[in-house]
């Protein structure tokens, strides 16, 4: 991992959650696994040397405008709180001032459409990202609390 973050001449902090543990539980909290290594890219959390998600990551956060929320496949985030499976983008965290912020996102939502397009996975809404431009209207569908809501941003 930290060869393959030197050679893309990604910054980094390094941290031995072995002998840190606020490291520890800043990396439980985040990624909601004990899985090393775990990596923190503009609040998208990796678990593992995911290799095509990590690139996938980088191009967004280089070229294109990020939403700012760290996201997780809903159905795998639910079944290990014991709760209904459901598919979409389960929002972990959002950045403040972000697009995410501006659509009203909060932890604990689903995202299940973007910008028309269904979002089944965490993968897909960074697909869909990866292809977003500056200017553009992000229309998203999101649900909380069973209710589904509709909301806009332009990027």
């Amino acid at each position: 991992m930290k060869a393959w973050l030197s050679q893309k001449g990604i910054p980094y902090d390094e941290r031995d959650v072995s002998r840190d543990q606020a490291a520890a539980y800043e990396m439980i909290r985040k990624s909601q696994q004990q899985g090393v290594p775990v990596v923190d890219i503009e609040g998208q959390i990796v678990v593992g040397f995911d290799r095509r998600r990590l690139e996938m990551i980088v191009a967004e956060s280089t070229a294109r405008p990020a939403l700012g929320a760290a996201v997780a496949d809903a159905a795998r985030i639910l079944k290990a709180k014991g709760l209904p499976e459901q598919s979409g983008a389960y929002v972990g965290r959002v950045t403040p001032g972000s697009p995410a912020a501006a659509l009203g996102l909060h932890p604990g939502d689903i995202v299940t459409r973007l910008t028309g397009r269904p979002v089944n996975t965490a993968d897909d809404l960074l697909q869909i990202m990866a292809q977003a431009e500056r200017g553009m209207r992000l229309d998203v569908t999101y649900v909380r609390d069973g209710i589904a809501h509709d909301a806009s941003v332009i990027l």
